[in-house]
């Protein structure tokens, strides 16, 4: 327990800045949707920028942050595979630019805004910027230093914040209101708005790289040939998952817009619609966040101990607890989430509950695959994410012209679940741990059931007050089963206060 308890302290730390860090910068999505001056075909745009970002993100830092983590706990690289991960990413990543800066009309074209040449020179700056900072980053998980982790996490998200504000609101009021204003200095107001939130992200990404100049400053021109092929050959199957997983989690925004018929103003619009309804699942994709970040360096320290996987089995079922409480808190009370986007985003909330569960279903799918991790069988997720993408993309292109961004839910739904299944199969017969698994899968389906039951009462009386009340009843009816039926584990449990100060 004091192993699972060590993972409750480490997650609570970069789960509070995670989580702190990602409310702060959700924050804008409210206000971004219910700006007048931003219509949803150019939040739209955004989200296209949003969903290629991750995916070249993949290729630039080609699975070296886990490949850090798997080879650091061992005694004789410590001394060389900071340096030598650090200068491995920053040559790829001059490479890698400059061969996107001179492609920047063809990676228009691909992700919808070839008009739009500035958004993809921020972009490719955001993504080079982001990958010199990926092995500070991954040093400071690895020697458990989340406080510092958390305040440059948090900073920066505050800065980008502050200048999204500035440029969309301060700026373009200054600018209508007095035409002689400073702002006119270096704000163009006939400049698509949506420029002005990437040129907020790119500030965050310089800030947060200046932030962490002291571990950039420790790297030494040291480079371990031996060990670099090693991670490499580790990483190079993480690539493959990561291109995937990138396919699956962002990518049907831009199929979206390819496979979509109609005008691109419908195109654009609807990606937006689905962006921002996207994002009400975010309680789940936060946790799922901060844990994956105490959870991978705590995985490969724990695989050294005695009968690592009945840890293993505990933190899934406990995890499982969490978020199937997560989805009830989000899919019940969708009367109050809904209003964090604007109202012209509402059409698309059937696709929230479905998201929620497909979420639910990657975060068990990341808990699952300590096995290929552990047993340097990435060519396993590797394979196993590719077919969550093959999945993503059939469902798409056969659904999306007629269903729109409804085919797109469904889509994230049965890859994350066909991801989740197969790994658990596959993994048992490779690293056996022993899941409760019957019992995981009860509390999933108990949860749904509440969602159904709720869906019908207020079918039958669509009134708020009575909408939140049912689910306040079936909530706390929820946690009193499970603290009756895990009333010996919950208990073991550390309390929050107590690691948040260590």
């Amino acid at each position: 327990m004091n192993n699972i308890k060590n993972l409750a302290g480490q997650t609570l730390w970069y789960g509070v800045s995670s989580i702190a860090a990602r409310l702060i910068n959700y924050l804008l999505t409210p206000y971004l949707t219910y700006t007048v001056s931003i219509k949803t075909s150019d939040y739209g745009k955004m989200a296209l920028v949003y969903s290629a970002i991750p995916l070249l993100n993949v290729i630039f830092t080609y699975g070296f942050e886990t490949a850090y983590f798997r080879f650091a706990t061992k005694e004789e690289n410590q001394t060389t595979i900071y340096n030598t991960a650090a200068l491995s990413l920053i040559g790829t990543t001059f490479f890698f630019t400059l061969i996107l800066w001179l492609n920047q009309t063809a990676l228009g074209n691909m992700i919808g805004l070839k008009d739009f040449p500035q958004l993809i020179q921020l972009s490719i700056a955001i993504i080079a910027i982001d990958t010199l900072t990926k092995i500070p980053f991954a040093r400071l998980r690895q020697e458990g230093r989340p406080r510092k982790f958390a305040f440059i996490n948090i900073f920066a998200i505050a800065v980008n914040v502050f200048f999204t504000w500035f440029f969309v609101g301060y700026c373009a009021n200054s600018a209508a209101a007095n035409a002689n204003s400073w702002v006119f200095l270096f704000y163009n107001p006939l400049q698509n708005p949506i420029y002005y939130v990437v040129l907020a992200n790119l500030i965050q990404a310089i800030i947060t790289l200046l932030l962490l100049s002291k571990e950039i400053a420790q790297i030494r021109f040291q480079f371990n040939t031996k060990l670099w092929l090693q991670m490499m050959l580790y990483a190079m199957p993480l690539i493959i998952a990561g291109m995937g997983g990138m396919v699956n989690e962002t990518f049907d925004r831009l199929m979206l817009r390819w496979w979509l018929p109609g005008t691109a103003l419908h195109r654009d619009s609807e990606v937006g619609i689905y962006n921002a309804c996207y994002k009400l699942s975010i309680l789940i994709s936060l946790f799922i966040q901060a844990f994956r970040m105490g959870a991978e360096p705590f995985f490969f320290k724990q695989a050294e101990g005695k009968n690592p996987q009945r840890t293993y089995a505990r933190v899934m079922k406990f995890f499982v607890i969490v978020i199937t409480l997560m989805f009830l808190v989000v899919s019940l009370y969708m009367p109050v989430w809904k209003n964090f986007i604007g109202p012209r985003y509402w059409q698309g909330l059937a696709v929230v509950p479905i998201l929620l569960l497909a979420n639910m279903f990657l975060g068990i799918y990341y808990n699952l695959s300590v096995w290929y991790k552990l047993g340097n069988k990435t060519i396993a997720g590797a394979w196993i994410t590719l077919i969550g993408a093959g999945i993503t993309i059939t469902i798409n292109f056969i659904f999306i012209p007629s269903f729109s961004y409804i085919a797109c839910a469904w889509a994230t739904f049965f890859c994350y679940g066909s991801m989740m299944v197969i790994s658990f199969i596959w993994g048992q017969k490779e690293y056996r741990i022993p899941y409760a698994w019957k019992k995981l899968l009860a509390y999933i389906a108990i949860v749904v059931l509440l969602f159904f039951i709720h869906r019908g009462i207020t079918y039958l009386w669509s009134n708020t007050i009575f909408s939140l009340t049912i689910a306040t009843i079936l909530t706390g009816s929820y946690c009193w089963f499970i603290g009756l039926i895990e009333k010996k584990e919950l208990p073991q449990l550390p309390l929050v206060g107590r690691y948040f100060l260590k």
